[in-house]
């Protein structure tokens, strides 16, 4: 039997329309069920549920863009736990979105705690461990709360909990990371891969071939083989989940929903994901505040324009100018990007920075998700091969779209270094390259109707021949099946590659 809500709730010492919020956040105190949650689940909670299990850290972080499903993971994870008989007044969620009486605590998350362990759990945290209780502590959108590190901290160097903390800012919750060293573990969540696209649509099963347990099998030529003829094996699930993919992105809402037109899922994008960064999240605070809306929304139009390629600062403040009128200089462009990139709605790939000697060169621009770019210009560019040869002029612009996908895709793969690599003299452009401890791969997008075997991998071939790279392999990403007679490059074609994960 559940406690009733006196017992629970007698003697709280917060206010009181805070307690109120607690208990509609925690409804399975009083034996209540929670809302109600989708049937398919993102691969996301069953990596939650292993780190929890493994505990290897007392801190699991996931970061990731607003609207891919963190929340609903999380719900989805705690609903598990307690079908597995975790009891329920061991877990405590807090959803951190800036509400008043909780902005008003001094050190909230510790005043929470405190209030916890009196009124709903009845004892400390670390009472509980003893009596071989674990108790499991959930603050969603944490980087809403000021000094949310260090009281993390505190806690878990005093008390014995499992804490799960979800965040859609990079740069606050990289900042946290730095202070909570040793004591965290991280997810990175992206928008729906192929294979989850496939379960959410219905079209079948498709496992993500790389683990969820370390980076080795991406330095591995073989891994890479294994992935090829795999999206070979299971070339019908994959092409319709790709079809599907190219359509609408891979926002959850969007395969949810598969009998809503596009134009509707556009314009609840363009709602409550990228108005809700530019109008809301990046102008929270008194800094905040002072930011240009305007600006903000002219850049992020000019990287979608841009998606895929990295142009210089000069060029992106002079086409804002163009859009704007007046004055915006190069560092003012550079800082609002950053801005942009910090919501994760954006990836910036930095440029290799292996025997740079010039000045550093631009960030390669990769969106999220291409479905933003196709409801932020209302301009979709198909990827699927039959639908970019019944619009041959779109080629150019889907191959940056496609360098866009692959940027995303890999930049979602948390602790993997990935770069660009610049042309310079003597040496050709490569679109990527992969870092695995002291290892790069470097891939090559070459989105084309037909595949020249010399030109076309010239940049990888000159980068496996100088050993100072130590590139023992390379990867070249098309559109159709292709095979290169130099041993030393894996081709595959995008919808193979986006079965990664």
């Amino acid at each position: 039997m559940p406690p009733s809500s006196e017992f629970l709730f007698s003697g709280a010492s917060l206010p009181g329309a805070l307690v109120a919020d607690l208990r509609r956040m925690n409804p399975w105190w009083e034996g209540k069920p929670g809302k109600l949650l989708p049937s398919t689940r993102r691969q996301l909670v069953g990596q939650i549920l292993t780190r929890l299990e493994k505990q290897l850290a007392p801190i699991v972080v996931v970061k990731g863009p607003r609207q891919v499903g963190k929340t609903t993971a999380q719900l989805q994870l705690l609903e598990e736990l307690l079908r597995r008989g975790w009891p329920a007044t061991h877990v405590f969620r807090v959803q951190c979105d800036e509400l008043p009486s909780l902005m008003k605590l001094d050190e909230p998350i510790l005043r929470l705690v405190d209030w916890y362990e009196a009124v709903v759990l009845r004892k400390s945290l670390n009472e509980a461990a003893k009596a071989n209780e674990r108790t499991l502590l959930v603050l969603d959108e944490v980087q809403n709360l000021q000094e949310w590190a260090p009281q993390l901290k505190s806690l878990v160097d005093h008390s014995t909990v499992q804490v799960l903390v979800t965040g859609s800012s990079a740069l606050r919750i990289e900042k946290g990371r730095d202070s909570l060293a040793g004591r965290i573990t991280t997810l990175e969540v992206g928008t729906l891969s192929l294979t989850e696209i496939a379960h959410f649509q219905g079209f079948g099963h498709l496992e993500p071939m790389l683990p969820d347990d370390g980076l080795e099998p991406l330095v591995s030529k073989d891994f890479w083989l294994r992935l090829r003829d795999y999206g070979s094996a299971h070339s019908t699930i994959r092409d319709a989940s790709f079809a599907a993919f190219s359509a609408r992105g891979g926002y959850p809402l969007c395969h949810e929903r598969p009998d809503v037109d596009w134009a509707v899922l556009a314009d609840q994008l363009n709602e409550t994901v990228i108005r809700r960064v530019i109008q809301h999240d990046l102008r929270v605070g008194e800094t905040g505040r002072r930011r240009d809306q305007s600006l903000l929304e002219e850049l992020f139009r000019l990287c979608c324009r841009y998606v895929g390629q990295a142009p210089d600062m000069q060029t992106l403040a002079r086409e804002v100018q163009r859009g704007l009128g007046g004055n915006v200089g190069s560092n003012r462009v550079r800082n609002y990007l950053r801005f942009l990139g910090d919501t994760l709605l954006l990836r910036l790939v930095e440029p290799l920075e292996i025997r740079l000697k010039k000045r550093r060169s631009a960030p390669k621009l990769c969106l999220a998700d291409h479905g933003l770019r196709a409801s932020w210009l209302q301009e979709v560019v198909p990827l699927v091969p039959d639908e970019l040869r019944r619009h041959d002029h779109l080629g150019t612009l889907a191959g940056h779209v496609a360098e866009s996908v692959v940027g995303a895709m890999l930049g979602s793969i948390s602790g993997l270094d990935l770069a660009h690599f610049p042309a310079r003299s003597g040496e050709p452009e490569i679109d990527f390259i992969l870092t695995v401890g002291t290892i790069r791969v470097p891939l090559e997008v070459k989105y084309q109707r037909s595949i020249s075997p010399l030109e076309d991998t010239e940049g990888l071939r000159a980068f496996l021949e100088r050993r100072v790279n130590n590139a023992p392999f390379a990867l070249l990403i098309t559109q159709e099946e292709v095979r290169i007679d130099d041993p030393r490059i894996v081709a595959m074609p995008l919808k193979t590659l986006l079965l990664l994960r």
